[in-house]
């Protein structure tokens, strides 16, 4: 029998990525499929794309595969090496024939099982022949800070992989980051977005929540204070006789959107410690002064 080089036929090197061995057979399949190609031997073409995909983009099919060596020609006489078990006989993941109305080569069938004829195909699912497409779940922790400036995030997934990301901006808890063909067989890759917890900030819907510590006669006077934003610190005016639990609003600072969110600032109060003498009197005279007067 002849021998097959599949990364040759897929167009890749014997190094590729299974990214690149799946681009490069959606590449081909999409241009040799019996229902959008009428070329003269698409369907050859389209089947060998397959037989290809099939042993490399399996792990184990792979590396019994590249365990054949290196110096092998498309089209040489080939026979299996002496011990060759078969291992994957009657293991192949697809049944029956594809689009094309043929099935996998001698050369398939000699190293992995399914003879010509045995089941040694596969099923044209989908559009591209293979495995059915299959969108797959998972949700991506960010800060709120990638959602207030948008952002750029390297994830690593459970099977190993590593994306990039783009985090739009203003996205919310619960949205979904949909990448497309990065899912299970070429399907989709939907990532539901999660905000890591904040150290001075909280979220409620696109809003935000933050608190503002100010002493006894900042809120008493009235003054002009700090206040830390996602897009930077801000100053704030505090009306005098302001007190705990009073809310402000600054307009527009919470996350982008139509219409953007603001961010809720709540009033705490923060009494120094009277660690002195002179302290504990300073609060003497001024429960004297103010006895009745305070809010209950």
């Amino acid at each position: 029998m002849e021998f097959k080089d599949y990364y040759k036929t897929l167009g890749v090197s014997r190094d590729a990525s299974a990214d690149d061995i799946k681009r490069a057979y959606r590449k081909l399949a999409g241009k040799y499929h019996p229902d959008k190609s009428k070329a003269k031997g698409h369907e050859e073409k389209f089947k060998e794309a397959n037989e290809a995909n099939e042993v490399l983009s399996d792990i184990k099919k792979r590396k019994a595969y590249d365990e054949l060596g290196a110096n092998w020609k498309s089209g040489q006489r080939f026979t299996p090496p002496p011990g060759w078990g078969g291992q994957f006989r009657g293991g192949s993941r697809r049944d029956g024939q594809h689009s094309g109305g043929a099935d996998f080569s001698d050369f398939f069938s000699t190293l992995f099982g399914g003879a010509a004829g045995g089941g040694g195909g596969f099923e044209d699912m989908g559009g591209f022949g293979g495995r059915p497409q299959q969108d797959q779940r998972a949700t991506v922790t960010v800060a709120l800070e990638d959602s207030y400036n948008g952002s750029q995030r390297a994830i690593s997934l459970s099977n190993g992989r590593s994306l990039s990301v783009r985090i739009p901006k203003g996205i919310t808890s619960g949205q979904v980051i949909r990448l497309a063909e990065q899912g299970l067989n070429g399907g989709d890759l939907l990532l539901e977005v999660q905000f890591a917890a904040h150290p001075q900030f909280t979220l409620e819907g696109r809003d935000i929540q933050s608190a503002l510590s100010l002493a006894p006669w900042e809120a008493a006077l009235g003054a002009r204070l700090p206040v830390v934003t996602l897009g930077g610190t801000v100053e704030m005016n505090i009306t005098a006789g302001s007190q705990t639990g009073k809310k402000l609003r600054l307009k527009g600072r919470g996350l982008p959107g139509s219409p953007a969110g603001d961010q809720i600032v709540t009033l705490q109060i923060v009494t120094p410690p009277a660690t002195t003498a002179e302290d504990r009197a300073f609060y003497q005279d001024m429960a004297r002064r103010f006895k009745g007067d305070a809010p209950l």
